[in-house]
């Protein structure tokens, strides 16, 4: 089993999917694909200059919204086989791929792989780049066994701080995965991290765009898009993720 390549997920309640799909083509320098679903509700972030894409962006019918990966492989199948022996859950089938549930309840799919390769490039100083999973505390440990497990070939190690864990992709691959250990126990859920060469600069772009500021973290500043979507602009090296200062 073999994951060529990593999608991020903007879901959207399909009242303000509009607001989301222009807000973050804006933000990360791209164009609208057609729309696809049955009821329009798929569209895909495409960047110029050669590059493959890596976001998408989806309407849901219910609930706020959030983030979720799609993993792109060579077996749709046997990633699904995989998955559910390490505890996840099939959310639907549809032909050539599955939508499935962690076992703490996040979403993501297994989509075959259309020969994806090249990254695209930073924007304006920053990269959308890590889907953070914010999972409640008795289901923690649990949820980074599955994920590292399930991911076996990327690089699984704590975070920064004692609530993060971060699962790191193999080089060239998009978007990376940030576990993060919630104060409390509510419903599992994920938002969007962009990394930032300059925090302040970024959040300055993102408000002339539409988005409002919503608290400070330790380095990360919390944004909620025109679309009532919450993101974090992070610390972080847009080329290799890594925490600014560490480069890695």
């Amino acid at each position: 089993m073999s994951i060529r390549w990593t999608y991020a997920f903007v879901d959207r309640p399909a009242a303000s999917f509009a607001r989301a799909h222009a807000f973050w083509t804006a933000v990360t320098d791209t164009r609208l694909s057609e729309f696809r679903g049955d009821q329009g509700e798929f569209v895909t972030l495409l960047p110029g200059r050669g590059a493959d894409s890596c976001v998408k962006v989806q309407a849901v019918g219910s609930g706020a919204g959030g983030a979720h990966l799609d993993f792109a492989v060579d077996d749709v199948p046997e990633f699904v086989k995989s998955a559910l022996q390490r505890g996840a859950g099939i959310a639907a089938e549809h032909a050539g791929w599955a939508a499935l549930r962690s076992p703490a309840g996040q979403s993501f799919c297994a989509v075959p792989w259309h020969g994806e390769s090249v990254r695209p490039p930073v924007v304006r100083g920053s990269r959308l780049d890590q889907v953070c999973v914010d999972v409640p505390p008795s289901l923690y440990d649990g949820e980074v066994g599955f994920w590292s497990g399930l991911l076996a070939d990327w690089a699984s190690a704590p975070g920064s701080r004692p609530e993060f864990h971060v699962l790191r992709p193999p080089t060239g691959l998009p978007v990376r995965i940030l576990l993060q250990r919630l104060g409390e126990e509510r419903a599992v859920s994920a938002h969007l991290d962009l990394a930032c060469a300059d925090i302040a600069a970024t959040r300055a772009r993102h408000e002339e765009l539409g988005a409002a500021f919503v608290a400070q973290g330790a380095h990360w500043s919390v944004m909620r898009d025109p679309a009532g979507g919450t993101y974090c602009l992070t610390g972080r090296d847009p080329e290799t993720g890594g925490l600014a200062e560490q480069r890695t």
